[in-house]
């Protein structure tokens, strides 16, 4: 526990950064800026590849068993009642 707290309050020590270190930084922020790019373009296609995947397998559900609907009878809606009278 005394340790935790030794270490909260400790004085910290800042390395400064030398003009080396920060073209290493910049290039670094570059090169994950590119991987976002290439990151967000696979998205998309990954989106839009699995759009396809369930149109797809929508269409094949409905070969399947397709939906059918009975528009043509009419239901006799004097037969029922909401309770006894």
């Amino acid at each position: 526990m005394f340790k935790l707290i030794r270490a909260l309050f400790t004085p910290t020590n800042k390395d400064y950064l030398n003009s080396s270190d920060a073209l290493c930084l910049a290039e670094k922020v570059l090169e994950l800026q590119e991987r976002i790019e290439i990151l967000e373009l696979e998205n998309i296609e990954m989106t839009n590849a699995l759009y396809e995947c369930e149109n797809r397998l929508d269409a094949k559900i409905d070969n399947i068993h397709p939906v059918v609907y009975n528009l043509n009878e009419k239901s006799n809606l004097t037969d029922y009642t909401l309770g006894e009278k």
